[in-house]
């Protein structure tokens, strides 16, 4: 199964210069918040997989314009072809906006889901919006990470931990891939592309049309 992860900045190469082939082969989306309703929207309409999503800090304008054709997997484990995905969105509480916890109130939200755990045997992704404390995760309070996300890991062991918030432009702190135990961890940024079985990098083959090639390539090609 290709999984494509998105989180915190829109895809330019999706969206401003978008083609279809640029998803061939993709059967899930997961976004992993921060990003505009009309974005998720705009991809949900031009592919068969299911985009799932959670909030990041920044979502608050999901209350009233949420994602069409979008699946919201907050606070819940969803299976997609026997996969168990566990989505928590939000970031550390830092002001009184939306979406934001302490540990504290995160763990309670953690304790609310002991009968999906169980009933589901655990999950195989996390998709979060924070990373995880001392995991990638940054000093300034933002964007420290939950604690209650290493207990998770520790205790579940799950294939992989998706998340965003730490975006490539904050320079050392960013890692688009890690490991954690048993369990990878990929850093949703924008836009990256994997395959669940073998872990392994995925690139579609994008053809460019030929009418976005340069005149003197199509007079090659001609």
């Amino acid at each position: 199964m290709n999984i494509l992860v998105i989180g915190d900045e829109e895809s330019k190469y999706l969206w401003d210069y978008f083609d279809k082939s640029k998803l061939k082969g993709v059967d899930l989306i997961l976004s992993s918040g921060d990003l505009s309703p009309h974005y998720l929207s705009f991809l949900a309409t031009f592919t068969h997989a299911p985009l799932l999503y959670i909030h990041g800090n920044h979502d608050s304008c999901y209350s009233s314009t949420p994602p069409s054709g979008c699946i919201c997997i907050e606070n819940s484990i969803y299976t997609y072809k026997g996969i168990r995905i566990l989505g928590l969105g939000g970031s550390m509480r830092y002001n009184s906006s939306e979406y934001q916890f302490s540990n504290r109130q995160m763990q309670k939200r953690i304790n609310k889901l002991r009968f999906q755990l169980w009933k589901n045997k655990g999950f195989d992704i996390l998709l979060t919006h924070s990373p995880a404390y001392h995991i990638n995760d940054a000093e300034d309070l933002p964007h420290v990470g939950f604690t209650s996300f290493v207990t998770l890991l520790e205790k579940y062991s799950p294939k992989y931990f998706i998340h965003g918030h730490v975006h490539a432009t904050y320079g050392g702190n960013y890692k688009r891939r890690s490991k954690y135990n048993n369990t990878q961890i990929i850093n949703s940024y924008e836009r990256y592309m994997f395959n669940y079985e073998t872990g392994e990098e995925y690139i579609p083959e994008f053809v460019i049309p030929e009418e976005h090639l340069p005149i003197l390539e199509r007079k090659i090609i001609l």
